[in-house]
């Protein structure tokens, strides 16, 4: 019987090890998984700020654009010989 107690305590060995190594596995997919969800809520608050900022800031191109063509029609006329 002492062969069979060799036997067993080797494959408890090898169950134990199997458990250690696969914790270790778990651990490191777990830090990887952490920090893709900090970088994901990063960008996700970054993109949700610069959204807002987008909204809120007024758009002077367009007050140019608008001055400008007034602007042009007062030079011109439509009744000017070409």
């Amino acid at each position: 019987m002492d062969a069979m107690s060799k036997v067993e305590g080797l494959i408890a060995e090898t169950k134990l090890k199997e458990l250690l190594h696969r914790t270790e596995a778990e651990k490191q997919k777990n830090t990887i998984v952490w920090v893709l969800a900090i970088i994901g809520a990063i960008a996700a608050v970054a993109a949700i700020a610069f959204a807002v900022y987008k909204f809120v800031t007024p758009d002077y191109l367009e007050d140019f654009e608008e001055d400008f063509d007034d602007d042009f029609d007062d030079y011109f006329s439509e009744e000017d010989p070409v």
